[in-house]
């Protein structure tokens, strides 16, 4: 297991990377022209360099590289990630069709699962391991593209990220797992790293992470928490602590899935793939009142709340585990009245 000085020098050059490398991609991506550029459906009022994300790859890469200590389901997840960072790159640069971009995410799902991550709680003959890919596949995307949603205002997907990354590793340090925890760390170093330039709290944001830094943090968090595996045996103690830690994403994607259906913007999964619109967590709590540092600071909060019911799963029981995820959904319903009765109290 790593020493904790070791954990701390892997989290410390990962920061400095991160630090040092976003001025780097902000020069970069204003000579390239590799611009956010606002428009109608967009919050920022004036054209932002969109390569942060390159900055946190580049910081979680020396990182990883610097402690040169590999094993299989690490390199799915480098393979993987990397692949979903280059289609983010590329829609960065030049829009993608959103079926592009999710084959492409399915192919670094492929990746990750030829490379032994999986989720595995399923019987083990053949339609137990059909069932876990098909899971997998289904957790990895959704997160993936659930952090990307919410990458909306400044400081909230880079933010989120680092809460997530940060009770990771503390679930890493629980359980003794070393490499779901150094990649935890890196990665929470390179957002902390980037965060000062993308949340300031009198001035906008001067980079962003783009669609390639969203979706390779989404990716790689989700595969992360796929690793883990801190609960032999209790398949919904394991099951239990990524939906925790990750609920608000779930919570966001399944409320806007169901509110796109309902009101019948979306009926095919292309229209669902292709759908943008102002309906997100972000933008209904701006809607009702709090204004965009606010809402920033609330999300990291329920993050936070959800997250620490995480780390007290290791020495509960089942019932315990269960009795967190209905205490998570009683939190969001919550969050979800008060939405409505402030927007009903507004048109009044």
């Amino acid at each position: 297991m790593l020493s904790n000085l070791w954990w701390a020098r892997i989290f410390v050059l990962s920061f400095l990377a991160s630090l040092l490398c976003t001025p780097l991609m902000r020069i970069l991506s204003g000579k390239l022209r590799i611009l956010d550029t606002p428009n109608e459906r967009k919050i920022h009022t004036f054209p932002t360099p969109l390569l942060g994300g390159l900055a946190i790859y580049a910081a979680f890469f020396i990182a990883v590289v610097y402690n040169f200590d590999f094993s299989k389901e690490m390199k799915g997840v480098a393979i993987g990630g990397t692949l979903v960072l280059l289609v983010g790159l590329v829609d960065d640069i030049r829009e993608l069709p959103a079926t592009v971009k999710l084959l492409g995410q399915l192919l670094a799902v492929s990746v990750l699962v030829w490379y032994g991550v999986r989720l595995s709680f399923l019987p083990n003959n053949l339609w137990g391991d059909i069932g876990e890919v098909i899971l997998t596949t289904i957790w990895v995307v959704g997160i993936t593209n659930a952090l990307n949603y919410i990458d909306g205002m400044d400081g909230l997907a880079t933010g989120c990220a680092a809460i997530f990354a940060l009770f990771l590793s503390i679930v890493a340090l629980q359980t003794g797992q070393q490499y779901l925890g150094y990649l935890s760390i890196a990665l929470l170093g390179g957002c902390l790293g980037f965060l000062p330039y993308n949340f300031k709290l009198r001035r906008p944001a001067s980079i962003f992470l783009g669609d390639a830094g969203s979706t390779f943090l989404g990716f790689t968090l989700a595969s992360l928490a796929v690793m883990n595996d801190w609960a032999k045996n209790e398949p919904v103690k394991a099951l239990s602590a990524p939906v925790l830690i990750m609920g608000v994403l779930i919570y966001d994607m399944i409320y806007t899935t169901i509110f796109r259906i309902a009101t019948k913007k979306v009926s095919t999964v292309k229209e669902w793939l292709d759908y943008t619109g102002k309906d997100h967590l972000h933008h209904r709590l701006n809607a009702i009142g709090l204004n965009k540092k606010q809402t920033v600071l609330f999300i990291y909060l329920i993050n936070i709340c959800l997250g620490i019911g995480a780390i007290v799963l290791r020495p509960a029981r089942t019932i315990d585990a269960v009795m967190l995820i209905f205490q998570a959904v009683v939190i969001v319903f919550l969050i979800s009245i008060l939405e409505r009765l402030s927007t009903q109290g507004a048109s009044e």
